[in-house]
C-alpha cells in the first residue's frame, strides 16, 4: 500500500487525508494540535454564544472514524525533491507522495500584539470574550475591528469573520440593552473592502454599517498598532480599547527553510492539479508532492479568494489525482473552474448568503432562519467529517 503524508490538520488536511482513505492510501496527518479547529463557527465564542470545544474535533476521532495515523508535531522544514520532513521532534521520510496543507503565515504589523484575530490561533477567541466581557463589565468602551491585506497577493485577505463577529457583538450588546453605550467601529486598508464579494453586496453592506450605527474607517494603510489604538499611513490615530483584528496571509516561515518553489508573497506555485511546480515536473512520473488549501498561490480571476469549501475541493481533487497516478489513468480533476466566493456572513439575529463567480455575484438578506442554517452548518461539518452522516456532494 503507497503511504501519503499530509502536513496540516485543518480544512484541507484532514478532507485530504478523508478522501486519500477512499482511494486505500496509507495516510499520515502530521499536525501541530490534537484537534481539527472549524474556523467559520468560532465567530460565536466571542459573544458567549457557543462553547470552544463545540468547535473543535478531537483528531483521535477522526482517526478512528478514517484509518489514518496521526502525529502532532510542529514541521520545521520541507525537502520536498528528498522526500524528506523534517520536525521539531523527528524526521519522516517513509511515504510516496507529500500533501502539504499546513495553511498561511500572517503579516506582521507594528504593534500586532495589542491586537488579537478571530482568525489566529484558536485560543484567541477566548481572549477576545475576555476582552469583551471586561469592557462590559466596565459599562462602556471603544471596540474596533477589521483586517488588513497583502499587496503582493490578494488572495488571502480574511474579511468576512471580522464582519461576521462585529455584527454579533452588535447583536450582543443589543440584547444586552447597552449598544448605546458603545462605539463600534470597522477599519481596513482598502477603499472598498468587500468588494470581492460584488457590487450588491457592497451596497448592503453600507447600508448595514448605516443601520446598526456602525462607524466606517476606509482607505488608509495601517502603520500599526498601539495599547489604545489604531494609527494610520498619515498619522491618524482610532482610538479603541478593544481591537480585534485579521492580519492578511502571506507565505509560512517554513516555507523559507524549504525546496518550494514560492511566488512573491511565499505561497508554493502549483499546476490547476495542485502538483508543486519544480523544474521537473514536465515529467509527470516524478510529480510526487501537492500543495493545497492556505498554502497555495492561487490563480484564477482578480475576486479569487481562499476559502474552506476551495481547499476542500483542491483536497479531494488531490486524493483523486494521486490514485489516478498509481492505476496509469490519465484522467487529472483541477481547482480553477470550481473558483467562487461562497460564504453565510453570520450576524446572530440573521446573516446574508454570498455568492460570488466569475458570471454573477448576490447576497441574499436571510433573516433568523440564515443564522439557523450557519448553525445547521456547524453540525453538519462536525459529524459528516466524523463520518456520522452522509457527505452531501461537493460539500
Amino acid at each position: 500500500m503507497k503511504k501519503v503524508l499530509v502536513l496540516g490538520g485543518g480544512f484541507a488536511g484532514i478532507e485530504a487525508a478523508i478522501y486519500l482513505r477512499k482511494e486505500k492510501f496509507d495516510v499520515t496527518v502530521v499536525s501541530n494540535r490534537d484537534y481539527f479547529y472549524i474556523y467559520p463557527t468560532s465567530i460565536w465564542i466571542p459573544t458567549g454564544a457557543t462553547e470552544f470545544s463545540n468547535i473543535c474535533v478531537p483528531l483521535e476521532d477522526l482517526k478512528k472514524a478514517h484509518g489514518f495515523d496521526v502525529i502532532i508535531d510542529d514541521v520545521v522544514s520541507i525537502h520536498s525533491k528528498e522526500n524528506r520532513v523534517v520536525c521539531k521532534n523527528r524526521e519522516l521520510t517513509d511515504f510516496d507522495y507529500l500533501v502539504v496543507a499546513i495553511g498561511s503565515g500572517k503579516m506582521k504589523h507594528q504593534g500586532i500584539n495589542h491586537t488579537l484575530s478571530i482568525c489566529g490561533k484558536p485560543e484567541e477567541s477566548l481572549d477576545i470574550k475576555d476582552a469583551l466581557d471586561a469592557l462590559i463589565a466596565k459599562g462602556s468602551g471603544k471596540i474596533a475591528m477589521g483586517f488588513g491585506g497583502n499587496p503582493k497577493d490578494t488572495t488571502s485577505v480574511r474579511g468576512g469573520p471580522a464582519f461576521e463577529v462585529l455584527f454579533n457583538v452588535h447583536n450582543m450588546l443589543k440584547k444586552k440593552k447597552i449598544r448605546d453605550k458603545f462605539e463600534l467601529t470597522f477599519f481596513a486598508p482598502m477603499e472598498k473592502p468587500g468588494a470581492r464579494m460584488g457590487p450588491q453586496a457592497l451596497k448592503m453592506m453600507d447600508v448595514m454599517f448605516k443601520k446598526l450605527n456602525i462607524n466606517k474607517r476606509f482607505g488608509k494603510k495601517i502603520k500599526g498598532f498601539s495599547e489604545d489604538g489604531i494609527i494610520f499611513e498619515d498619522d491618524s490615530k482610532l482610538e479603541s480599547d478593544f481591537t480585534m483584528f485579521i492580519p492578511a496571509g502571506d507565505g509560512p516561515e517554513i516555507f523559507k527553510n524549504s525546496d518550494l518553489p514560492l511566488n512573491e508573497a511565499g505561497f508554493v506555485i502549483i499546476n490547476d492539479y495542485c502538483e508543486v511546480q519544480h523544474d521537473y515536473d514536465e515529467s509527470p512520473d516524478m510529480a510526487r508532492t501537492f500543495v493545497i488549501g492556505d498554502s497555495a498561490a492561487l490563480d484564477g480571476p482578480d475576486w479569487r479568494a481562499k476559502q474552506g469549501h476551495v481547499a476542500e475541493v483542491m483536497a479531494r481533487n488531490t486524493a483523486f489525482n494521486i490514485a489516478a497516478m498509481e492505476k496509469g489513468i490519465e484522467e487529472r480533476k483541477g481547482y480553477f473552474e470550481h473558483l467562487n466566493i461562497l460564504c453565510v456572513m453570520d450576524s446572530g439575529d440573521g446573516a446574508a448568503f454570498v455568492y460570488r463567480s466569475d458570471k454573477r455575484g448576490m447576497m441574499i438578506p436571510m433573516p433568523f432562519v440564515g443564522h439557523l442554517m450557519k448553525k445547521g452548518w456547524g453540525w453538519y461539518c462536525r459529524n459528516s467529517k466524523l463520518g456520522k452522516i452522509p457527505r452531501i456532494p461537493g460539500m
